[in-house]
């Protein structure tokens, strides 16, 4: 298959990018590492005018330590989340999440910040930097601007960005002491995908109460989403089996659960509580190691 027809820009620098996307608005389409834009171009889903290929824009790949945490540039491949020591060591979480991306071709040239742009629903990065509740830094002609990620993912393949902006930057506040997290999910057995992924955050106090906890799903419904209900549940109670089994029951409170090939709305409202649960479990046994 082959795409329509576009005109290919490759700028140099971010500040002419960022003066294409100005000037062409949304008959422009940012090309990062390719496997999601292509792909949809190639069917038709996508038909872009022109495409302007980032590839060539130096400092846009990067792993950083901050006065706060991590930054991380949205150039940044999945492979350099996955081997990156600096990662590893501050937040291991994101590690493993890049990990279990897709396979090595698609983690050595796909981005952190396309997959972020692209916003796929069963994408495996959005449930985690809900759960970290990271900061997304874009920019256009006209400045920066940061925007929450429980603020970004809109709806399906929707994000809060602009035609006129690029995604550069994503800031990883560091979870306190007594702290775990961990990502769990049903993969697609063909494509990795998430049918379901769970990502969940928690801080205990020196009495094994729960002082935080922050939950994001992805792959049931159209958007990745926090799991608000298993969040309350667990504010300030004791972090046991009991008590996680009752939290993970509130899983689909408030998701939008459609039907589709991989499951029936009911059957995902099961998932989300199993691995919530799950979760839950992984990143209890974490806490303050």
């Amino acid at each position: 298959m082959y795409p329509a027809a576009f005109r290919y820009h490759a700028p140099a620098t971010l500040e002419a990018a960022l003066a294409l996307l100005a000037e062409l608005g949304d008959r422009a389409r940012p090309l990062a590492g390719g496997h999601s834009l292509i792909p949809m171009m190639k069917l038709r889903l996508a038909q872009p005018e022109h495409v302007i290929d980032l590839r060539k824009i130096a400092g846009l790949a990067f792993i950083r330590e901050t006065d706060r945490g991590l930054a991380i540039g949205a150039a940044t491949t999945h492979w350099q989340v996955e081997s990156s020591p600096l990662v590893t060591a501050r937040l291991k979480l994101l590690a493993e999440v890049a990990a279990g991306i897709a396979d090595p071709q698609v983690r050595n040239r796909g981005t952190i910040g396309g997959s972020l742009a692209h916003a796929d629903p069963a994408a495996d990065y959005p449930a985690s930097l809900l759960a970290l509740e990271v900061e997304l830094v874009c920019a256009s002609a006209k400045g920066r601007r940061v925007i929450k990620a429980d603020a970004w993912f809109q709806g399906l393949m929707a994000t809060a960005l602009a035609s006129d902006e690029l995604l550069v930057e994503i800031h990883v506040t560091l979870p306190p002491p007594g702290t775990g997290a961990a990502y769990i999910k049903l993969p697609h057995p063909a494509t990795r995908f998430a049918i379901v992924g769970v990502a969940a955050l928690v801080t205990q106090d020196g009495s094994g109460r729960c002082t935080r906890a922050r939950l994001g799903i992805t792959g049931v419904g159209p958007a990745a989403t926090r799991l608000a209900g298993v969040e309350a549940a667990l504010a300030g109670a004791a972090l046991d089996r009991a008590t996680i089994e009752v939290a993970a029951t509130q899983a689909a409170e408030g998701l939008d659960l459609q039907d589709d090939r991989h499951a029936t709305a009911a059957e995902k409202a099961a998932l989300a509580g199993v691995f919530a649960r799950r979760a839950l479990e992984a990143a209890v046994a974490r806490c303050g190691g």
